[in-house]
């Protein structure tokens, strides 16, 4: 049947690689659109996914580290807050491995084959596509605050400056850290709130200034208040993720 679902964003690289039907996308800041395989790189916007109901296909989410050593070390600062065919950043064996999938005679073949298809990828990346170290630990501090670490202080940990630290992050990881730092606050804050706790103590939590902050925040990065994110999140049919 036909479904839709809103993607928030979350810090993480989607990597979408559909066999059958296709995948229509809106919102975002761009314009609707049609694929059958996506990638999607860190985005600060939610976008709407849909289906006819004939949509096949199997979706990775990846650690944006990860997805930059994935894709050969290409930008992922040209891939964010955009959708764009992963074969733009695979090239062609990507469209060989879809096929290959849909030939597959069922899921667990499927799964065995892209666990096998990805570690061989990996294995044959450079060894220069390596995320510098400075630029993992970055990410991996701001991932442990939830966002809540100031910028000067992140750079200051690192020992690089801040416009170098950002322009390292921007291209490695897609975001600069003050971007990221906002969605991954908004990743913990749609956690809590649907775990049950209230508006006015998540915004504490999370290191919003007050509820109407954290209100302003939930309208620009997923389009709507939390009040009606969690109504439209809590009905039968929604099938809500964050990626």
């Amino acid at each position: 049947m036909p479904r839709e679902r809103l993607v928030v964003p979350s810090g993480r690289v989607s990597l979408l690689i559909g066999f059958g039907g296709e995948l229509r996308v809106r919102g975002g800041g761009g314009a609707p659109a049609r694929h059958t395989s996506v990638v999607s790189g860190l985005h600060t916007r939610a976008r709407v996914l849909g289906h006819g109901g004939d949509f096949h296909g199997v979706e990775l989410a990846l650690a944006p580290w990860a997805a930059y050593r994935l894709f050969g070390g290409a930008s992922l600062a040209e891939l964010a807050d955009v959708l764009t065919d992963p074969g733009d950043v695979l090239g062609g064996r990507v469209h060989a491995l879809g096929e290959a999938l849909a030939a597959a005679p069922g899921w667990p073949e499927r799964f065995a084959l892209l666990d096998e298809t990805l570690l061989r990828w990996t294995a044959g990346a450079a060894a220069g596509l390596e995320v510098s170290p400075v630029v993992l630990e970055a990410w991996r501090l701001l991932e442990r605050a939830h966002g809540q670490l100031r910028i000067r202080e992140l750079a200051e940990r690192t020992g690089w400056s801040r416009r170098h630290l950002e322009h390292r992050f921007r291209e490695q990881i897609g975001l600069s850290p003050k971007r990221l730092a906002r969605v991954l606050r908004l990743r913990r804050a749609v956690g809590e709130l649907t775990a049950g706790r209230g508006t006015a103590e998540t915004a504490a939590v999370c290191g919003f200034f007050d509820q109407p902050h954290l209100s302003r925040e939930f309208n620009a990065l997923t389009g709507m208040p939390p009040g009606r994110f969690l109504a439209a999140a809590g009905t039968a049919d929604a099938a809500w993720i964050t990626g």
